[in-house]
């Protein structure tokens, strides 16, 4: 098959003659009219998207500067080889059902695949395939566009882990949601009390869905993990002072995997509201200190009341905010102690660091303490 002016082919002219005859060419359509083949040959040889052309038998007869940046392949290095050297082991299968159709006069048309670069890499690339006749209508040959669609292919499977990540959120929230209703409605003492501290406690959950939400800007969609200093900052923000830090943070920071997120702000949420309601924090020279600390491979988080009110004995009972820190503390799982001070209350928690974190920041640890 005859390779139309322009396209290069074994025989065609160099890089630098191609890039002179394209500046000729386009000079030349600025002012007088241009052969069509020639100018058909052209628009082939600068188009970005890969035009290949190949016999009836699969044998590639011409390549385009787009097919030589795409698949890394100079026209003299492929022409007069197989087709099937683009394809990957596990797609070979392809072009027979390619070939059988051209034959039968038919257009390939528009069908995602994967391809083979030179360097062995493989890439997403959206292909048409349309037969070509000679002037007697007999096809000899097939002309084939291939166009990168990498970009594309990891946008979607990025929507796809979104859309994934959001329904198994979803799914969480409303059975969380319909726990803590349960539980709530067993101990409020009115509907108005069971809406107040539902529409706080799903306050907090907000704060801390929030907090780990991936941006859809991030072109990458990377899941961003929420530290528990973040943490714990948002569910207490509401009882701080604007003048004074009524609840204080010490220690180092920890990330936290996101399917812990809303267990942490549970569990700080009902100390908050406990601490607001009976505790260090109901009085004005209250405070709060949140504490964290690591202890060989447990993570240690110590909420401690001071300046409250005198309590007179241990409290003993297992009221809503106890049964909840309890039934979270054993989904974790986790150990909890509690003391009660003469002048405040003060919880401990010790959660496995490889609980506790996600897999890629447990990974990094382990690493710097080998190094």
């Amino acid at each position: 098959m005859t390779s139309s002016p322009g396209i290069r082919d074994a025989n065609s002219a160099s890089p630098n003659e191609v890039g002179e005859r394209n500046v000729v060419g386009a000079t030349a359509l600025a002012i007088a009219p241009c052969d069509p083949k020639e100018l058909l040959a052209l628009i082939v040889e600068s188009s970005q998207d890969a035009i290949i052309s190949k016999t009836i038998n699969g044998i590639i007869t011409s390549w385009n500067r787009g097919a030589e940046q795409l698949f890394g392949y100079r026209a003299e290095e492929v022409v007069g080889k197989p087709i099937t050297i683009l394809i990957p082991q596990d797609r070979l299968d392809e072009e027979p059902a390619i070939l059988a159709k051209l034959r039968a006069g038919l257009t390939v048309d528009h069908f995602d695949t994967i391809r083979r670069r030179k360097d062995g890499s493989l890439i997403d690339i959206s292909l048409t395939i349309s037969p070509i006749r000679d002037s007697d209508g007999t096809i000899v040959g097939a002309s084939k566009i291939a166009r990168d669609v990498s970009s594309r292919k990891r946008e979607e499977e990025r929507q796809r882990l979104l859309l994934g990540e959001m329904h198994h959120r979803v799914k969480n929230l409303f059975a969380l949601t319909s726990g803590l209703i349960t539980m709530a409605s067993k101990s409020a003492a009115s509907p108005a009390e069971l809406a107040d501290s539902m529409r706080q406690r799903l306050s907090a959950l907000a704060a801390a869905h929030d907090l780990t939400l991936p941006s859809l800007d991030d072109p990458q969609g990377r899941d961003e993990s929420a530290t528990l200093h973040q943490l714990l900052e948002k569910v207490v923000a509401p009882y701080q002072e604007e003048s004074w830090q009524r609840i204080s943070l010490a220690g180092p920071d920890f990330p936290v995997a996101q399917a812990h997120t809303t267990k942490v702000a549970l569990l700080f949420h009902e100390l908050a509201t406990n601490a607001a309601k009976y505790g260090a924090l109901s009085v004005h020279e209250g405070r709060v200190t949140i504490t964290t600390k690591a202890v060989d491979d447990q993570v240690n988080i110590a909420w401690e009341e001071t300046g409250g009110p005198a309590i007179a004995k241990q409290n003993t009972s297992t009221g809503f905010g106890t049964r909840l820190i309890d039934s979270i503390v054993r989904g974790f799982p986790a150990t909890v102690s509690r003391e009660w001070g003469a002048y405040g209350l003060c919880v401990t928690f010790e959660i496995a660091v490889r609980t506790l974190q996600p897999e890629k920041a447990v990974t990094e640890l382990e690493g710097d303490s080998a190094s």
